[in-house]
């Protein structure tokens, strides 16, 4: 007690203890530092942890938000693809007469071997077996059977198919024949004196009953002439989008479906 009395009043007292304890601070100024390091290094490495969590968060909620942004693209070039194809379906329906139906492609026949497509609507809401169906682009094919609420459509490829068009050109008539393929009809047994072209368009011409006069059929492609056959080959490509038509018009049209 006497020792730190006598201490306080030296340091009061005495400028020379103030100069000691200035270089005594300097001394003890590295162990603090050295003390203090493991502190601070803690201190860094829950900020670095801290820091990582919150960008591993935000990348987590970007990635999200993108790929919602991703959905809502892809929904919005569905729904335009949507819009387009109904404003050409209207534009079609203008040049129609006036009794036609507007339905909905809702399925497709699985077997490989039947070219068959499935509709919306059914003998309840007025389709009859036969009625052709048409796209934007032309003849898609003619109903084959019908539920209370769907109906089967036979597309112009089925090779159980065949459709009497002609030339719009030059008003050749022929058979256009499905092969089972889905891009490709065939025209068989054609004289070679037929004018007949690449790139003419084949139109329905009316006969057999089965369809009405004046729909695009298909567009020739390709006449094969082989030397040794007195006929020419011809194959087409469907007007019609086949593979890609949604939204699709029944003709009011007594057709009558071929015979198997």
């Amino acid at each position: 007690m006497v020792m730190t009395l006598g201490l306080i009043a030296t340091d009061l007292n005495w400028p020379k203890m103030k100069e000691g304890r200035m270089y005594l601070s300097l001394l003890v100024t590295p162990l603090q530092w050295l003390v203090d390091m493991p502190s601070r290094a803690a201190d860094k490495l829950s900020d670095l942890f801290v820091d990582r969590a919150a960008l591993i968060r935000d990348n987590e909620q970007m990635r999200t938000e993108a790929l919602e942004l991703q959905r809502k693209s892809q929904r919005m070039e569905s729904l335009t693809e949507e819009n387009r194809q109904l404003r050409e379906l209207l534009n079609a329906r203008e040049r129609l007469e006036p009794d036609v139906k507007a339905v909905e492609l809702i399925g497709i026949n699985p077997d490989p071997f039947l070219h068959e497509i499935i509709l919306n609507r059914g003998s309840e809401d007025g389709l009859r077996i036969g009625q052709p169906v048409i796209d934007a682009g032309g003849i898609m094919g003619q109903v084959l059977s019908l539920a209370h609420y769907t109906s089967r459509v036979m597309l112009i490829t089925d090779a159980r198919t065949a459709i009497p068009v002609e030339v719009n050109r030059s008003g050749f008539r022929s058979i256009a024949l499905g092969k089972g393929l889905l891009g490709e009809l065939e025209l068989s047994h054609v004289p070679s004196t037929a004018d007949i072209e690449e790139g003419d368009l084949l139109l329905t011409s009316g006969l057999g009953g089965r369809f009405p006069r004046g729909y695009p059929v298909a567009v020739v492609e390709e006449i094969i002439h082989d030397p040794g056959r007195p006929f020419l080959l011809v194959k087409a490509r469907p007007s019609a989008r086949l593979d890609r038509s949604r939204q699709l018009l029944v003709i009011d049209f007594p057709g009558e479906l071929p015979t198997p």
